[in-house]
C-alpha cells in the first residue's frame, strides 16, 4: 500500500519545513500552493515535494478536494502546513495501511496555542478524519470549516498530530479577523441574517461556552485567550454579516 500526503498552502514558510520533515517516509507528499509570495513554494521544492500551485481561492474545501486529486497513492492523509506527523503516529498510520479496518481514520490533534498545548475549551482530542482511502472521501465545500465526507464507517487512531497553530497572540488575531470574513461570507450565501444585538450575544456565548463549559480556565492564561478571542471572532462574523445586508 502507497501513501500520499496532499498539503494546502498560503504564506506557509514558517511551518511547511516541519511538516513535509515529519512525513518524509511518504511515497508522495503534494503541496498545493494558493499562490504564496513568501519562500513556502522553494522551501516545500527543496524538501523533495511535488509543488503544484493555483492562484484563485475556492475556500478550504474545494481547494483540499483538487489536492487529493493530484494523488496516486492508495491511501491519502490530508495534512495542514502547520501539523506534523510523530513517529508514534507514523507507526500507527503504517499499521492501519496494511490492515485496514475501514476506509477512513479520524486522528486527535494536540494543538499549540501561543506556545502551550491546550487540553480544555473544546481543543482536546479535537479529532480529525484526514486518513482516507483515496476514493473514498471528498472535503465538504464550504469556505472554512470544512469537514470530510466519506465512505462507510470512520475508525480511531490514538497518537495525535502535532498542531502548532498560533506562535503568537498576533496570529491569532489575524485568523480570527480572515475565518470571520469567510463565515460571514457562507452565511451570506446560505441566505443567513444577522443583527448586532445578535452578534453581541453569540460572541458573549462563545466566551462562555469556550471558558466555563468547556473548562478553558484549566489552560491558565492562554485558556483566557483562546476564550477572549474565540468570543470576538464570533461576534465579527455575526457583525460582518450584518453589514453585507445593509
Amino acid at each position: 500500500m502507497t501513501l500520499s500526503v496532499v498539503i494546502i498552502a498560503r504564506n506557509e514558510e514558517r511551518a511547511i519545513e516541519a511538516c513535509l520533515a515529519s512525513v518524509a517516509w511518504a511515497d508522495e507528499r503534494i503541496v498545493l500552493d494558493g499562490g504564496s509570495t513568501d519562500a513556502t513554494v522553494k522551501k516545500a521544492r527543496a524538501l523533495g515535494a511535488r509543488v503544484e500551485e493555483a492562484f484563485d481561492w475556492p475556500g478550504f474545501g474545494p481547494q483540499k478536494n483538487r489536492a487529493i486529486d493530484l494523488a496516486c497513492g492508495d491511501w491519502v492523509l490530508s495534512l495542514d502546513a502547520d501539523e506534523t506527523v510523530s513517529p508514534e503516529l507514523r507507526t500507527e498510520i503504517e499499521a492501519v495501511m496494511k490492515f485496514p479496518a475501514a476506509n477512513a481514520f479520524r486522528i486527535p490533534r494536540a494543538s499549540r496555542y501561543c506556545g502551550r498545548v491546550l487540553r480544555h475549551g473544546g481543543w482536546w482530542p479535537d479529532y480529525v478524519t484526514r486518513l482516507f482511502r483515496r476514493g473514498s472521501a471528498r472535503f465538504s465545500d464550504d469556505l472554512v470549516h470544512e469537514r470530510l465526507l466519506t465512505d462507510g464507517a470512520v475508525e480511531t487512531l490514538h497518537s495525535p498530530l502535532q498542531h502548532d497553530t498560533y506562535t503568537s497572540l498576533e496570529e491569532a488575531i489575524g485568523k480570527a479577523n480572515r475565518y470571520s470574513t469567510l463565515g460571514a461570507e457562507q452565511s451570506y450565501v446560505r441566505g443567513e441574517s444577522a443583527s448586532l444585538w445578535g452578534a453581541t450575544g453569540h460572541g458573549l456565548w462563545a466566551f462562555f461556552r469556550t471558558y466555563i463549559l468547556r473548562r478553558s480556565f484549566l489552560d491558565g492564561g492562554q485558556g483566557l485567550l483562546l476564550a477572549v478571542t474565540n468570543a470576538h471572532a464570533t461576534f465579527y462574523r455575526y457583525a460582518k454579516l450584518w453589514l453585507k445586508w445593509r
